[in-house]
C-alpha cells in the first residue's frame, strides 16, 4: 500500500523531542524518509530507534544550527546522498528569558536571534537549491502566536518570530512563480505539551495541553495536501 511520502526526504529541525519528535515520526510512518537534526545525539537516537520500531527510515545528523557551518555542510552532505530535499520543517527556537523589553539580557537574546533568525537565513539559503529540484518543495516553519500579536515580557522571543515570519512569507513570494515553485507555510501549534512550554509556564498543568503528535498530524496533513504558498496555520489556537 502507498503512502503519502514514498520516495520523499524530508528534514526536521530540532528534531530530538517534543514536536520535532512527533513530525519526524509521523513524517515517516507516511513512506518519508527523515533527516533528524539536534544537538543531543543520544535523544535523536532514540527517536530514530522508534521510527524504525515503526518501520520507516531516518538518518541523523547531530548539529548545533547556530554553529558557524554547520547548515552548509548538513545540506552538501544531503545533496551528495540524495540530491534534493522534499520537505524542510524548521522547528527548532531558543526562548530567551522572558523580561521588560528595558531588561532583556543581551546575550540571551543574541541566542535566540542566532538560531531563531539566521539559522532560519542559513537554512533556506543552502537548501534553496535542493528544493528546487524536487517535484514539490515544501518548506513550513514553526511560529508562535507572539510574533504577530506583542505581548508584554515576550518581546525578546515575540521579535525573533516576527522576523522569522517575515524572512519565510517573503521566500513564498520569491519562488512562488518559479518554473519549480517551493511551497512556504507558517505553522503555529499553539497551547503544546512541550519542554519549551513548561520552561514558560512552570506553574501549568501539562494535562491542560494538546500533545505534540496533534500538532505533527497537522503538519502531515499540511504537506500532504495542495496547500497554497504564503499559508498560515493555528493548531488549536490559544
Amino acid at each position: 500500500m502507498s503512502k503519502k511520502f514514498d520516495g520523499q526526504l524530508a528534514l526536521v529541525t530540532g528534531a530530538s523531542r517534543g514536536i520535532g519528535a512527533a513530525t519526524a515520526l509521523a513524517l515517516a510512518k507516511e513512506g518519508a524518509h527523515v533527516v533528524l537534526t539536534a544537538r543531543d545525539a543520544k535523544a535523536l537516537e532514540e527517536v530514530e530507534e522508534q521510527i524504525h520500531e515503526a518501520g520507516g527510515a531516518a538518518t541523523i545528523a547531530p548539529l548545533d544550527l547556530a554553529e558557524a557551518n554547520s547548515i552548509g555542510l548538513l545540506a552538501h552532505s544531503i545533496g551528495e546522498r540524495w540530491g534534493k530535499l522534499d520537505m524542510l520543517v524548521i522547528n527548532a527556537a531558543y526562548l530567551p528569558m522572558l523580561s521588560p523589553v528595558n531588561d532583556i539580557d543581551q546575550k540571551d537574546f543574541g541566542k535566540a536571534i542566532t538560531l531563531n533568525i539566521l539559522a532560519t537565513q542559513a537554512l533556506i539559503a543552502h537548501f534553496d537549491g535542493l528544493l528546487k529540484k524536487a517535484d514539490d518543495g515544501r518548506v513550513v516553519g514553526l511560529t508562535s502566536s507572539v510574533g504577530a500579536a506583542p505581548r508584554a515580557y515576550w518581546s525578546a522571543y515575540g521579535s525573533t518570530k516576527a522576523a522569522m515570519d517575515n524572512l519565510l512569507e517573503s521566500y513564498a513570494q520569491e519562488t512562488a512563480k518559479l518554473s519549480r515553485p517551493v511551497r512556504v507555510a507558517i505553522v503555529d501549534p499553539g497551547r503544546t505539551r512541550t519542554r519549551m512550554r513548561a520552561k514558560a509556564y512552570p506553574g501549568e498543568d501539562p494535562k491542560t495541553l494538546k500533545a505534540p503528535e496533534v500538532v505533527a498530524d497537522e503538519l502531515v496533513a499540511l504537506l500532504s495536501s495542495g496547500f497554497q504558498t504564503g499559508t498560515r496555520i493555528a493548531v488549536n489556537p490559544d
